[in-house]
């Protein structure tokens, strides 16, 4: 189910709400590994929301055809301009980034939510990119391409700390 991105929050009470935010899906592992850690949200009984590029989107939507790890989706400029105008937020926000531009979007996150951040930077380039990141969040990076088990680790780290 799509939203607009200008609804109110919807979450039940006492239930955490989390945003993966998803850019280009260019390296084969973002979609695979948003999907393990809504899993792995949703089993924590979190509300997932995955904000990303049509191209993203339609990649999560068609891995997960039944909605049974995301709740809802919503285009990743929708969602941020909704979230500048106060017009909703997350507990938590796991930005994706292989690139700069996952990287500028996760520094936008970072000045205009209250949410906790997580970045997840993986790619051939991982290392690197990580050097540029100039904001409050915690860092989870993997030169990770093909092979998820790399962020999996990393994930279920997170998880076992409660996030």
């Amino acid at each position: 189910m799509e939203s607009s991105g200008d609804e109110a929050s919807d979450a039940r009470p006492g239930k955490r709400r989390d945003l993966l935010l998803l850019g280009c899906p260019e390296v084969p592992v973002q979609t695979s590994i948003a999907l393990y850690l809504a899993f792995r949200l949703r089993e924590m009984g979190d509300e997932v929301v995955v904000a990303g590029t049509g191209a993203a989107l339609k990649l999560t939507k068609f891995a997960d055809p039944m909605s049974h790890y995301i709740d809802k989706t919503m285009n990743i400029d929708r969602c941020i301009a909704s979230i500048s105008e106060g017009k909703i937020d997350f507990d938590l926000c796991f930005a994706f980034a292989h690139s700069d531009a996952g990287i500028a979007y996760a520094g936008t996150m970072s000045y205009i939510s209250k949410a906790e951040l997580f970045v997840l930077i993986f790619g051939r380039g991982a290392e690197e990119l990580a050097e540029t990141v100039e904001f409050d969040c915690r860092k989870l990076v993997a030169k990770a391409v093909h092979d998820p088990m790399p962020l999996k680790k990393l994930i279920d780290e997170v998880i076992e700390w409660g996030v």
